[in-house]
């Protein structure tokens, strides 16, 4: 069985801070933007083997976008039929 790697103790990640001083968190509120940015934004998980089809946000979009009218027909056929 291999060993891990130690865990570092504070002091040496202290040494590590890469934070620059101009970067002054000291008066922030956490998670006081997260109910705003969840409004204006939807996150969808692509699976692993379809990422070669879509390596990106805007490939997904290009493909819904076109999928689009054909869904939107098939749902109002079948309210159609729904109705009828």
């Amino acid at each position: 069985m291999k060993k891990g790697k130690p865990r570092p103790t504070s002091e040496a990640t202290a040494e590590r801070d890469t934070m620059r001083p101009e970067y002054d968190f000291s008066g922030a509120v956490r998670g006081v933007t997260a109910a705003r940015y969840a409004k204006g934004t939807n996150i969808v998980v692509v699976d692993p083997e379809v990422l070669d089809v879509f390596p990106n946000s805007g490939a997904v979009n290009e493909a819904l976008r076109a999928l689009a009218p054909v869904l939107r027909r098939r749902l109002a056929a079948r309210r159609r039929r729904k109705a009828a």
